[in-house]
């Protein structure tokens, strides 16, 4: 008679849709924010060469990868901000391509995920509101940046809240389980408001 199969917790908490769609997300997630951030970095490096270069994302005054890139806060920790995303979304598009293939990752695994995408919707948001309040100007390539982390990290907390890994919240996972898409879309509307709202002169002016 075989023992009993011993070791950490795995993936077996969570509704098996719940944890298809976090896959895709993640999957999805990663591979469009690991492109967006390839781009972001090869134009900086280009910028960093030729001070006079003109990022393909710079349309405009408003609409301007350049006037971000050369703020300070492009390197917040001393170096490009891109390169965060080169280490992390393709680590990110590897895990969802795992749990797509069948993969069930233990619950540290998951916490250690809810740890980085917590770092990285954290960072997002204080980016946002640099772009919004203090640099004036949207990079369209890191607005890209945005708009998946945020889901990556939604869907990502979801899951982990919806199989028990986070301590005490089980009820309100089976909750978010079943009404998981309004919360981010309001979430993700009320950031286009501020953009529409830091920039109306802007916007009217151009489709007005």
């Amino acid at each position: 008679m075989s023992a009993p199969a011993t070791g950490p917790a795995v993936d077996t908490g969570a509704p098996a849709r719940l944890r298809a769609i976090a896959a895709w997300v993640l999957t999805l997630g990663g591979i469009i924010g690991t492109g967006a951030a390839f781009v972001l970095t090869v134009e900086k490096i280009a910028l960093l060469e030729n001070p006079f270069y003109q990022p393909s994302c710079s349309i405009d005054s408003t609409l301007s990868c350049g006037s971000v890139m050369e703020s300070a806060q492009a390197a917040a920790f001393g170096f490009p901000n891109p390169l965060l995303g080169l280490v992390g979304f393709p680590v990110v598009a590897t895990v969802g391509v795992a749990l797509l293939a069948g993969a069930r990752l233990p619950r540290w695994f998951w916490l250690g995920l809810q740890a980085g995408t917590l770092f990285a919707v954290g960072f997002v948001h204080w980016l946002i509101a640099q772009s919004l309040y203090e640099i004036g100007a949207l990079c369209p390539y890191c607005m890209i940046v945005w708009a998946v982390t945020i889901p990556i990290f939604w869907y990502t907390t979801v899951h982990n809240l919806a199989a028990g890994y986070l301590p005490g919240a089980r009820a309100l996972g089976e909750t978010l389980a079943r009404r998981h898409l309004s919360p981010l879309l309001l979430w993700l509307l009320l950031i286009a408001i501020l953009i529409g709202q830091r920039f109306w002169s802007y916007w009217t002016g151009l489709f007005g």
